[in-house]
């Protein structure tokens, strides 16, 4: 049997959220890295919290793989400069890079404060643009890249959560445009939309006992699988988005959601009464 090279074998990848909130499960931010690392690419792990990185870094570690912590709000242009330039003396340039950073609040457009407004833009948005703004010109200086954009569903259909909802339609805005700017530099850009996964951030502010019980299941039966999602599922997606193995796929959004943006509620209704 002949061993398969990893998909982004000898690349360099920065991965920003890549620590992953304490609690069980992995956040979409860890599960990409870990997937990279797996699939031979060396890593930074950018994240707030350096401790939660150190954590994915020895798992990845653990498992032979090459990763590097560095400590970034990449809501800053001047973390962001340092991050890219951390990489390029870390591991020698910068080939993937995964926008995963995010954070969401409820709100309507009536009852959202100007304060949740502007953390969410700056957090879910600002972060993208900047990270992308010292990554992008590191790639086109030897004409190739991948950037992989982590949105949400939430950017295209209603949840009650309006400065995320249009944080993450500007992310979705921003990788077709950066997917046009930059092809001919032979950048790819693409975009994830999860669906209604399960991470340690969603657990923590699910509450817990039959409350968190209830939420899983309802989770699990929005999508057409009936099972649930997990950040390595955002993961998986990512590292092939990354991969040359997607190496004519640029501009687009790939759902990862169990199909929940293929069917309407009403129809969903009657899909789950015709299976019970």
């Amino acid at each position: 049997m002949v061993e398969r090279a990893g998909r982004v074998e000898g690349k360099v990848a920065i991965v920003t959220g890549a620590g992953s909130t304490p609690g069980p499960g992995i956040g979409t931010g860890k599960g990409s890295a870990v997937v990279l690392a797996r699939e031979g690419a060396s890593v930074l792990l950018v994240d707030l919290h350096p401790d939660r990185a150190e954590a994915t870094r020895t798992m990845i570690e653990d498992e032979g793989g090459k990763a590097e912590v560095f400590g970034a709000d990449v809501t800053s242009a001047a973390d962001c400069e340092a991050m890219v330039a951390a990489a390029v003396e870390a591991f020698g340039t910068v080939d993937i890079l995964v926008n995963n950073v995010g954070l969401a609040s409820l709100g309507t457009v009536v009852d959202a404060t100007e304060e949740a407004w502007d953390r969410a833009l700056n957090i879910n948005l600002r972060s993208v643009f900047l990270s992308s703004k010292y990554a992008v010109p590191v790639m086109a200086a030897k004409g190739a890249g991948s950037i992989v954009n982590i949105s949400s569903i939430s950017a295209v259909r209603g949840d009650g959560t309006i400065a995320y909802s249009a944080a993450k339609g500007g992310v979705l805005a921003m990788t077709a445009d950066m997917a046009y700017s930059h092809g001919r530099q032979g950048i790819r850009v693409n975009a994830i939309a999860p669906g209604h996964i399960t991470t340690p951030m969603v657990a923590s502010v699910s509450g817990g006992g039959a409350q968190a019980d209830f939420g899983n299941r309802m989770r699990n039966e929005a999508g057409l699988l009936g099972t649930p999602g997990t950040g390595w599922d955002v993961g998986w997606a990512a590292a092939f988005l990354a991969s040359d193995e997607a190496r004519w796929i640029t501009g687009v959004t790939l759902p990862v959601d169990s199909g929940v943006l293929s069917v309407t509620p009403l129809l969903m209704a009657q899909y789950l009464r015709a299976v019970r």
